[in-house]
């Protein structure tokens, strides 16, 4: 915990220093107000005592805290984007003796505003529903609601929540799957899984952990799981109604194994059709080779804010969307809601409704 909280300092203030050098560069009489010492330790102390302080104390004061510190958490990451971005323009400006300095800086200034508006707006925007109609032979014409990444608590408020279920619930799914990372931190936690408890559906509500759940307080989601009637899967495989729904232990906190997923794929009654749950988006192959006909996972919110996307395909071969696995059909969701930044740039958070054969 000691090296991730240095870790961050360091990265949030490299992000805040370089962004005020570069101000400092493009605008010299910037200097007398040090945007490149002062403030960046101004900010990073802002964004640290939110990451610190809102996880253990809930109130009104703490909740401001919390937004602000991760808004301007979101900002100095957007403004260090853009700020890399123009010092190599002006870079290449230089070698072409073209004299762009201000010109950049204003430009940049004014990408940065505009950039960082959208984002504001796509995290605290409503989540779209996203339909999915899948056709697959062998499988009864069903509709699944997914819920993923709501990352509930401190940092979304219950009537997001309860505003969300609504629109779900008014889609009529047979089914609700539950992909993890649901509740953060925060107080209410039983309020929360009350409403969603209260969903009731033909068949039932089932899912898995996510990593979050792992981090923050182990016990304390599964009671969540419970209070929420979710049925848990553990690298277990229930059959609900004419299929099995197969749910793995999130693959790198529980440090699922490949041969763990084919011999728990392999236990499947293979004259049912199988879905596979898992938080974190790997080991489709497997999947697809063991009988699973629908595999959904959800953990890389696309990238949430742009362009951490690209960061993000270095670390998962898939990161959003539908892809076709040897057959299989595999759906990752960009989540619900957010991760701590209330911001969403060009990956916008979504309510999936699967339809299959229908």
């Amino acid at each position: 915990m000691i090296a991730f909280f240095m870790l961050s300092t360091v990265v949030i203030w490299g992000m805040f220093a370089a962004t005020g050098l570069w101000l400092w560069v493009c605008f010299p009489a910037l200097g007398k107000f040090s945007p490149a010492g002062v403030w960046p330790l101004v900010g990073t102390g802002i964004v640290l005592a939110g990451l610190a302080f809102t996880r253990t104390h809930y109130n009104v004061f703490t909740s401001v805290l919390y937004y602000t510190s991760y808004i301007l958490f979101g900002l100095a990451f957007i403004a260090f984007c853009v700020t890399a971005g123009s010092a190599v323009l002006l870079g290449v400006c230089k070698m072409l003796h073209i004299s762009a300095r201000t010109c950049l800086g204003i430009t940049s200034v004014l990408v940065t505003v505009v950039l960082f508006g959208c984002a504001v707006w796509g995290g605290f925007s409503a989540p779209a529903i996203k339909r999915i109609s899948l056709q697959i032979p062998g499988m009864e014409p069903l509709k699944i609601a997914l819920i993923s990444d709501a990352h509930l608590g401190m940092g979304v408020s219950y009537g997001r929540w309860d505003n969300a279920l609504a629109r779900l619930e008014s889609e009529k799914p047979d089914l609700v799957l539950v992909l993890g990372d649901v509740f953060e931190y925060g107080a209410d936690a039983d309020k929360y899984a009350a409403r969603l408890a209260a969903f009731q559906t033909p068949l039932g509500t089932y899912g898995v952990l996510g990593n979050h759940e792992y981090y923050n307080n182990f016990a304390a989601a599964v009671d969540f799981y419970q209070k929420a009637r979710i049925s848990l899967l553990q690298n277990e495989i229930a059959t609900v109604g004419g299929m099995q729904v197969a749910g793995l232990k999130d693959i790198h906190t529980a440090r699922v194994t490949p041969q763990e997923t084919v011999a728990l794929l392999s236990s499947a009654d293979a004259a049912k059709p199988l879905i596979l749950l898992s938080h974190t988006p790997l080991y489709a192959e497997e999947a697809a080779a063991n009988g699973v006909k629908l595999m959904f996972s959800g953990h890389t919110h696309n990238g949430q804010i742009w362009p951490f996307n690209y960061l993000v395909k270095l670390q998962f071969p898939r990161v959003y969307g539908l892809f076709d696995v040897n057959g299989m059909k595999f759906y990752i969701t960009s989540g619900m809601f957010y991760w701590g930044i209330p911001l969403r740039l060009f990956a916008p958070a979504e309510l999936p409704i699967i339809e299959v054969n229908r």
